[in-house]
């Protein structure tokens, strides 16, 4: 795909978020706005409220099709979106939407607990993308930057699947995406 412009963010959200999330019951653009919503709520900054609409974005932007795990395929979509919008934005917004899954293997692993309270297809995809982490790979996630920002996208990832949430509209949230975009500095 392309280089990202915001432009094109509002398209994809307009145009392509509008299938199921997984097996939740909500569609993928009513996850990204509570999962914005709730960072907002939160009182997280705003490269984080940026980071939380557009933490899934690489589920959107592949030609897999519309549920790879599913069928066994782990889509890398942290790491395809990271790499898609880091021409648009600093790593206090890529960084965290890159470790958001490598957070699920890390909270997994650290917290038993954690794991009993993933949904059917978290738990699906957490066994192709690696599983749990162990002892050493907890260790090192720990030493990386912005781990702590991506396991706060994690939990905020796993509470915005409510079908009667009502966060505000898209465009709310795609201003404060422009207001972080690297484009929009200088």
């Amino acid at each position: 795909m392309t280089t990202p412009s915001l432009q094109q963010i509002g398209t994809i959200y307009r145009n392509q978020a509008t299938g199921r999330y997984g097996l939740s019951d909500v569609s993928q653009l009513q996850h990204a706005l509570q999962s914005a919503w709730l960072a907002e709520r939160n009182g997280e900054p705003a490269a984080m409220v940026a980071a939380a609409l557009l933490h899934d974005i690489g589920h959107m932007i592949h030609d897999l099709g519309e549920n790879p795990a599913a069928e066994g395929i782990d889509d890398t979509h942290e790491t395809r979106a990271a790499a898609w919008l880091s021409p648009l934005f600093d790593n206090e917004v890529t960084e965290p939407i890159r470790m958001h899954v490598a957070a699920k293997r890390y909270l997994c692993g650290s917290d038993p607990s954690y794991l009993a309270k993933l949904s059917n297809d978290s738990i699906l995809s957490l066994s192709i993308q690696g599983g749990p982490m162990n002892v050493e790979e907890i260790a090192a996630f720990e030493k990386v930057p912005f781990y702590h920002e991506a396991l706060r996208l994690r939990l905020i990832d796993d509470q915005a699947k409510d079908p009667m949430a009502q966060p505000p509209a898209l465009d709310h949230y795609l201003a404060i995406v422009a207001g972080v975009a690297t484009a929009n500095r200088d």
